[in-house]
């Protein structure tokens, strides 16, 4: 068997990496000239992008989100959903997305399009750090979403064109620590009641079988979804909810990018905040910051490993050398979780698919890619490991020496506990002051945003409601309390 071009067992040694003290600068705003993404730069695919780039600018609204990907439009439209469910008419609410570059242009337009749930991995490090309750939640959290999204997709009749697949996904146990991690994770899982009949262990022979690649493996439900077609069909959805209810008006500014935050401190204004753009100011009650890497541009006090982590991810899109059937219709990820891939579906007249694979940033340890905010370059070391992968781990199913089709890169926000920052902005230094009143976060989804934002954008949509009702907002019992901010000023 051919040596695996990449490094083996070194999660630890990234989360070591992560969670080093360092004098880190805020980050900086998204760069002006990114890499072109697969799923950006298809002719069609973003009919969104220029969006509000031009024109009027929105000038006044109730809520202003920051960001234009799955967490900022999620927000978006469960927002647009809840006020209409309210069913105030005389009050219309203004929401207002600003993006700094053209429509989800960021991670969520660059990641590796998988949509699956967690069914019990991480189980132990989670009940370890958070206890047995919390890290049934995670789970829940993870499987609540898959589930929201995919019936989204299917009641309004879009899995075609959102590229919506049910391949299932294989989880390739290179080691024989992984092995034995993944077995103590299930039965910490079933013991503490989680159901995890979906799951299915394959032996290495099962798997040679099957797939072709000589790895023992688990296997769970899961999907692959065009991610930004998802994206733009919510925030379509989200506007034609407040039209038709007559609750709320959706607007959306691209390349328009938020460069300060300020309190209004005219008495006569009804507004709290006023937020800097090129363009001009807007005047708001309510802010989202749904910037995820780039949050701590304009929130000092999350820069650093106490707060988000920007950290350049790298993606191909490489041809396999056998037809659909042989491949098989399955994603897979594997190395713990380093690595990650899945087959396109056929595009007309094509026989053998397009593979979508995503990893390799072991290949520059010990710094991992952390801090890299610079998405509109790629790394040569990450690349050389990403096109030598395939062809070792499934012989004869990929061509060696093979150039991808495209090659690009994106900016994750990544956490030292892996978790996202949800609910209202607190500066962990003065908890109890009100500078940030009105002001909330959805961010921090370290690469594993797809089965988590849509929920988390949920809650705090839940508690931005709530507030301008004058409410008291009840935590969800799937929403993990560890990712609330209240509970992460130990951090």
């Amino acid at each position: 068997m051919a040596t695996l071009p990449v490094f083996l067992n070194v999660y630890a040694e990234q989360q070591a990496t992560l969670a080093r003290p360092v004098h880190a600068a805020p980050a900086p705003l998204p760069v002006p000239n990114p890499t072109k993404s697969f799923w950006i730069d298809t002719p069609g695919a973003n009919p969104l992008a220029k969006e509000g780039s031009l024109g009027p600018l929105t000038a006044d609204a109730d809520i202003a989100i920051i960001g234009s990907g799955i967490s900022g439009v999620s927000a978006a439209y469960h927002l647009s959903r809840l006020l209409a469910e309210a069913g105030d008419a005389n009050k219309p609410l203004k929401i207002v997305v600003l993006e700094a570059r053209d429509f989800c242009s960021g991670a969520t337009g660059r990641n590796g399009g998988h949509l699956t749930a967690a069914a019990f991995e991480d189980f132990t490090a989670h009940s370890a750090l958070f206890g047995t309750d919390d890290a049934k939640r995670a789970i829940a959290l993870e499987q609540r979403t898959v589930s929201q999204i995919v019936n989204l997709v299917k009641q309004s009749g879009n899995e075609g064109a959102l590229d919506l697949v049910p391949g299932g996904r294989v989880n390739l146990l290179f080691t024989e620590p992984e092995v034995v991690q993944a077995r103590i994770d299930l039965e910490a899982a079933k013991a503490a009641g989680i159901d995890v009949s979906h799951v299915d262990f394959l032996t290495k022979e099962q798997v040679e079988k099957e797939y072709g690649a000589s790895y023992p493996a688990f296997r769970t439900p899961g999907y692959n979804i065009w991610p930004l077609k998802l994206v733009t069909h919510l925030y379509n959805l989200g506007k034609t909810i407040g039209e038709n209810s007559s609750t709320s008006s959706l607007h959306l500014h691209t390349n328009t990018p938020v460069t300060d935050i300020a309190a209004i401190s005219d008495a006569t204004s009804s507004r709290r905040w006023n937020l800097t753009t090129p363009r001009g100011p807007i005047a708001a009650s309510h802010i989202l910051h749904a910037t995820n890497a780039y949050a701590s541009h304009l929130l000092p006090h999350l820069r650093g490993p106490s707060g988000i982590v920007p950290t350049r991810g790298q993606i191909i899109a490489t041809r396999a050398a056998v037809p659909e059937q042989t491949l098989t219709r399955s994603a897979f990820t594997g190395n713990e979780g380093f690595e990650y891939w899945f087959p396109r579906p056929l595009e007309p007249g094509q026989t053998n698919p397009l593979v979508i694979l995503g990893g390799g940033r072991e290949a520059t340890k010990p710094t991992f890619e952390l801090y890299v905010t610079d998405d509109s370059t790629v790394n040569p070391a990450v690349g050389d490991a990403l096109r030598k992968f395939l062809p070792v781990v499934f012989p004869g199913k990929y061509e060696e020496g093979k150039e991808p089709e495209m090659e690009w890169s994106g900016i994750m926000g990544f956490t030292k506990t892996g978790d996202p920052f949800v609910g209202p902005i607190i500066d962990p230094s003065d908890p109890t002051s009100t500078a940030y009143a009105g002001q909330y976060i959805s961010a921090g989804f370290t690469g594993h945003g797809m089965p988590r934002t849509f929920s988390c954008a949920e809650a705090v949509a839940q508690m931005m409601v709530a507030d301008i009702q004058g409410k008291e907002w009840s935590v969800p019992e799937w929403l993990p309390r560890h990712h609330l901010t209240m509970n992460r000023l130990d951090e």
